[in-house]
C-alpha cells in the first residue's frame, strides 16, 4: 500500500543518515494526519504534493521542509527494507489492515505509526496474558515466572512480554518449552533478537515486534515507552516481581491501571 510506504518514509529512521532530516515523531505526525483527513486526503497524496500544496494544508514551514526531504528517500528506504526482509523482519504500519486491532482500539492516536516484526504476526492481539517484572529475581520469583510461562503454554494463551532479562525471558522460554506461543515487544535490538530466536520464529511459535528501528540500541526512555504496548495486546497481566514505588515495572503497571 502506498499509504504504508508514506508512513515508513515519514515516521521511521530507515535509510536515514545521521545528518539527515529526522523522522516525524508520533506527536508531530498525528496533527498532519488529521489535516489530511479533514481535507479528504490520504498519506499517499503527499507523494504527489508540491511545496505549495503542503502550504495550503497549513503545515508549518519546519515540517514542510522535513516532509519533502523525507518522502524523497524512496530508493534508500527500499534498499533497507530489502535488507531487513532477508533477515526475516518486516514493517507494519497504521495504514495496513493487519495492524494490531487492539492498538487501534486501546491506544487510538497514541498507537505507533510504524512497527517492525519478525515471526508469526497473527499472534499479535490473540488471547493471552502479559507477564512482566524485574530483571533481578530471587529463586521464588524465578519459579513463579516459570510457572506462569508454563501455564500459558499449556492452556494455549499467548504469553506477552518485553523480551528483557529476568521475568520476561524466563516466562517466555517456559511458554515455548511447553509448546505454547509468545510475543516479545522489544525496546531495542530486534535484529539481534531475531538471530537469537531463529528456531522459534521459523516454527511460528513466536513473534518479536518493536515500535523502534530494528537496529536501535537500548535506552530507558524506549523501554518505558514500549511498556503500554505489552499490556495493550493482552487480556490480563501478571507482575511477577517489582521494586516498590520505583523502576520501570512499577511505572508501567501503575500507568496501565490508571488508564483502565
Amino acid at each position: 500500500m502506498t499509504d504504508s510506504l508514506v508512513l515508513l518514509l515519514l515516521c521511521s529512521q530507515l535509510g536515514l543518515e545521521a545528518d539527515s532530516a529526522k523522522a516525524l515523531t508520533l506527536r508531530e505526525w498525528n496533527p498532519i494526519a488529521r489535516k489530511l483527513q479533514a481535507a479528504s486526503l490520504r498519506p499517499a497524496n503527499l507523494l504527489q504534493f508540491s511545496e505549495s500544496d503542503l502550504t495550503h494544508l497549513d503545515i508549518s514551514p519546519e515540517h514542510l521542509t522535513r516532509i519533502l526531504d523525507l518522502i524523497s528517500r524512496v530508493d534508500d528506504l527500499s534498499h533497507e527494507l530489502a535488507r531487513l526482509a532477508r533477515l526475516g523482519i518486516y514493517p507494519l504500519t497504521r495504514a495496513d489492515p493487519d495492524y494490531p486491532q487492539r492498538y487501534r482500539q486501546r491506544l487510538k492516536d497514541s498507537a505507533p505509526p510504524v512497527l517492525f516484526y519478525a515471526g508469526e504476526k497473527t499472534l499479535l492481539g490473540q488471547p493471552g496474558i502479559a507477564v512482566v517484572g524485574s530483571r533481578h529475581l530471587d529463586e521464588a520469583g524465578q519459579q513463579c515466572a516459570r510457572f506462569v510461562g508454563n501455564a500459558c503454554g499449556i492452556s494455549g494463551q499467548v504469553l506477552y512480554s518485553g523480551g528483557a532479562k529476568g521475568v520476561d525471558t524466563i516466562s517466555m522460554e517456559s511458554a515455548l518449552e511447553a509448546r505454547g506461543t509468545a510475543v516479545g515487544v522489544l525496546a531495542d535490538s530486534l535484529e539481534k533478537a531475531t538471530r537469537n530466536r531463529e528456531n522459534a520464529l521459523k516454527r511460528g511459535d513466536l513473534c518479536l515486534v518493536t515500535p523502534y528501528s530494528p537496529n536501535a540500541g537500548f535506552s530507558v526512555g524506549a523501554a518505558m515507552g514500549r511498556n503500554r504496548l505489552i499490556y495493550c495486546l493482552a487480556d490480563y497481566a501478571i507482575v511477577v516481581a517489582s521494586d516498590a514505588e520505583t523502576g520501570g515495572t512499577w511505572a508501567g503497571a501503575t500507568e496501565t491501571l490508571k488508564n483502565g
